[in-house]
């Protein structure tokens, strides 16, 4: 889409005081898929040079905003981790042409804050960790599952700026467990929901995202029963937080939640019901 109102793009290499009007430019396929009236100027990062992905010595992953869905997934599938195949199953749920694969970005999927958006169920689901940097240079870290606040709403403040992500070593040796649902056999996600078990303790993280507003992480020190998991998810996700637009109303989302959620405890702790 031709954004009639944009009269400037800016490299971000050169630094220059940010003002209404302006947007980060990373992949656009979000920023040229609608009208964007309110935008003046964009800000391109696709100069900045950032590394797509990065083991850092601790042994965690950090992901640049920049990394590409086409990045992301070619990474996957050679990475050793025992979480690895989540990568995959991400990029997958994009469900979009290898158009947009090369365009997209890891942080630009964050930045809208979709419920859909599948690199915010990825990254919440491993325990990411957000860094932002602001105008003046400060930084400062969020969670990834705090970062996203509602449907198209995150913690981002005016000109400040998604960097990376990081996954941490003890997430990626988790086993993990992926299940997703449609009301259409090639339509965005109505439910979404990871499970991560720790090796090291035993514990369980089961998120739920595309069903919900915002991502919901629940961990459990031990594997919970049935009953405990169920419990766990009335009590943390209230019935406003159920997302309803036209890929699924909340009775519907809801039910999917607690479904897949089952589903994916019993797979990781070969369990039937308790």
């Amino acid at each position: 889409m031709d954004l009639n109102t944009v009269v400037d793009v800016r490299d971000a290499r050169r630094p220059a005081p940010w003002r209404p009007g302006d947007a980060w430019l990373g992949g656009g396929t979000y920023l040229f898929s609608e009208p964007q009236p309110h935008l003046r100027r964009l800000v391109d990062l696709s100069r900045m040079g950032w590394e797509p992905l990065r083991q850092l010595p601790d042994g965690s992953l950090e992901i640049a905003a920049t990394c590409t869905i086409t990045q992301l997934s070619r990474f996957g599938r050679r990475f050793g981790a025992v979480a690895a195949p989540l990568f995959e199953q991400c990029c997958r749920a994009f469900l979009a042409s290898f158009k947009i694969w090369n365009m997209a970005t890891v942080g630009g999927n964050l930045c809208n804050g979709l419920p859909a958006g599948p690199m915010i169920s990825l990254t919440a689901a491993l325990d990411g960790e957000c860094l932002l940097q602001a105008q003046d240079g400060s930084r400062r870290r969020v969670k990834v599952a705090d970062f996203i606040t509602g449907a198209g709403r995150k913690d981002l403040g005016e000109g400040e700026l998604l960097r990376s992500i990081t996954l941490p070593a003890r997430a990626l040796a988790s086993t993990t467990a992926f299940r997703q649902a449609s009301l259409y056999g090639l339509g965005r996600s109505g439910a979404l929901v990871i499970g991560a078990l720790d090796p090291q303790d035993g514990s369980l993280a089961v998120t739920i995202t595309a069903a919900t507003v915002r991502p919901f992480r629940l961990w459990f020190p031990l594997p919970p029963s049935q009953d405990e998991l169920r419990d766990a998810i009335g009590s943390a996700v209230t019935d406003a937080d159920w997302f309803d637009d036209i890929h699924g109303l909340p009775a519907w989302r809801r039910h999917m939640g607690f479904r897949l959620a089952e589903e994916i405890r019993r797979e990781l702790t070969r369990d039937g019901v308790r």
